[in-house]
């Protein structure tokens, strides 16, 4: 043996090297029948797959410039990387944006802005931002809540997400103050860190369903009564990711752990139906809100994407009629999300948030329900700007869910739906998830939230106002193109926001709605 061994030694290591290319050149030619590149370009082949494996992190690093790529720039990323650190978020010489282009948003200063006085609650914290609203007060619901932040975590399910991300968050919206909306796939023990958490199911109720898959009553109550920090309940009708055709959680990203939680066997894809079997029209969606509402004394509202308004229409018409209905409506997006869905879908099913959200709002301010219906936007509003959008629009909420990813690590790799997830996000790779240093990211996703407000506070002063509820649709601008200047939201969408009830930041810091005062 040890002549061998000798003989091995002496081999130089490029001919190790040349051995191992003609291994592959050899298999590829004669063995490989699956990758036709492969086959007809041995050993190089291999380097297309490689670097289409890695073409998005490529392109944002190296190809695309600040302003160019989907679905988050380079340029929002940077802001929101920044903004989590701590670091330095400003840029220097002026905008990189083309600000002639149609569509892009202007808001429009005020002359004197508002400066906060002495002893005011935004002179001692710059970020203090609560919901100028009260879910479920005006229907007179057992427990209404009034959200400490209006900005907050939208639905991204334990499963969807590594548990380590989801421990994250839940810490990180604890110091923020703000809520974490479970997403469907049920209540984890990583959503149970201390922060007010926001119940969400949809069509698969996980979490919430009976041995036979049904939506069980009894399951809710239960878990409302033994989980006090639960707030309010989010029945989901679609998601902006892909509305219509439900969800699949893949059998890889099944843990033991998981599969408890959500009560459906390991080993298979887990499916999200397309629609609810807990109620099939306008009246039953109803009745099952007020049955929860009754059962629980939460809050209920619904997510959904947006396309035909006929039963939009029918909802308000009811609501109107009987003064029942949801609490809350959140508005997602057709250019979302976290949850992986065809292209066909992804690209073209749903109206996008501007479109979504205006259709919806003016079928309720024109039955006269915005005074009792808080809404909620979500869909790539994670940026000062885009939310102050949002609040002049009517939204009185926004949900972030991508964005807060971000601040914890993700890098818009765009492999959510693979489990290969490279910064431990979106996996459930053990491997993978021991990256996230839970300590350090919940910090980053609560300096992430506390910048957001800060600098929505910041520009809403800027504006002349004391809140971002107090915002109109003529105080923001869009880009029409060259030709046409710009237009103020209310010409360009063809309605008028109604103005919110609101006496001042020292009533909301004061305020007892939740059995406590508010503070961060």
């Amino acid at each position: 043996m040890e002549p061998i061994g000798d003989f091995l030694v002496q081999i130089p290591w490029w001919a190790y090297v040349l051995i191992f290319i003609g291994l592959v050149i050899i298999r590829d030619i004669f063995f490989n029948r699956q990758h036709t590149i492969q086959h007809n370009f041995p050993f190089v082949g291999h380097f297309r797959y490689m670097l289409e494996r890695i073409g998005p992190e490529l392109r944002q690093y190296i190809v695309a410039n600040n302003r160019e790529e989907l679905p988050f720039n380079r340029s929002q990323r940077s802001w929101i990387y920044a903004s989590s650190k701590k670091e330095n978020n400003y840029q220097g010489f002026g905008t990189d944006q083309d600000i002639h282009s149609a569509g892009h948003i202007f808001v429009n200063p005020a002359m004197i802005p508002y400066m906060p006085p002495e002893g005011h609650p935004n002179a001692e914290d710059k970020s203090f931002l609560p919901c100028a609203r009260v879910l479920g007060l005006a229907s007179g619901r057992k427990r209404p809540y009034r959200p400490r932040s209006v900005i907050n975590i939208s639905a991204m399910s334990y499963g969807s997400l590594s548990a380590r991300a989801v421990e994250s968050l839940n810490k990180g919206a604890l110091k923020a103050g703000c809520y974490h909306n479970t997403g469907e796939g049920g209540l984890s023990p990583y959503h149970q860190h201390g922060a007010d958490v926001v119940f969400h199911f949809g069509t698969g109720y996980f979490g919430v369903r009976d041995e036979a898959g049904r939506f069980s009553m009894e399951k809710l109550v239960a878990l409302v009564e033994t989980h006090p920090f639960i707030r309010a309940i989010e029945i989901k009708l679609s998601q902006g990711a892909k509305p219509g055709k439900g969800g699949v959680l893949p059998a890889r990203k099944i843990s033991r752990e998981i599969a408890a939680i959500r009560g459906v066997p390991r080993g298979q894809d887990v499916i999200s139906p397309a629609r609810h079997t807990a109620f099939s029209s306008i009246e039953e969606l109803i009745e099952l809100v007020e049955a929860i509402a009754a059962e629980t004394g939460l809050p209920v509202g619904i997510k959904s994407a947006v396309g035909k308004l006929e039963q939009w229409e029918k909802l308000a018409r009811l609501m109107a009629t009987d003064g029942r209905g949801p609490d809350f409506i959140t508005i997602d997006g057709g250019e979302g999300g976290t949850g992986a869905a065809p292209p066909a879908f992804a690209d073209h099913v749903a109206l996008p948030f501007m479109y979504a959200f205006t259709d919806v709002y003016k079928i309720f301010a024109r039955y006269q329900l915005t005074h009792r219906t808080a809404f909620i936007g979500s869909g790539k509003l994670g940026f000062p700007a885009s939310a102050l959008m949002a609040f002049s629009m009517g939204a009185d909420l926004i949900n972030v869910a991508r964005e807060a990813m971000m601040s914890i690590g993700c890098i818009q790799a765009q492999i959510c739906h693979t489990n290969r997830c490279p910064s431990g996000v979106a996996t459930q790779n053990k491997w993978l998830q021991s990256g996230i240093d839970v300590a350090l990211k919940s910090q980053r996703f609560y300096h992430y939230v506390k910048t957001f407000r800060k600098e929505l506070l910041e520009i809403t002063h800027a504006c002349g106002y004391e809140h971002p509820c107090q915002m109109t649709m003529e105080d923001i601008d869009m880009g029409m193109g060259d030709n046409h200047f710009t237009k103020t939201l209310k010409e360009t969408y063809k309605y008028e926001k109604i103005p919110v009830p609101f006496e001042g930041m020292e009533k909301l810091k004061n305020c007892n709605h939740l059995g406590k005062i508010f503070v961060n």
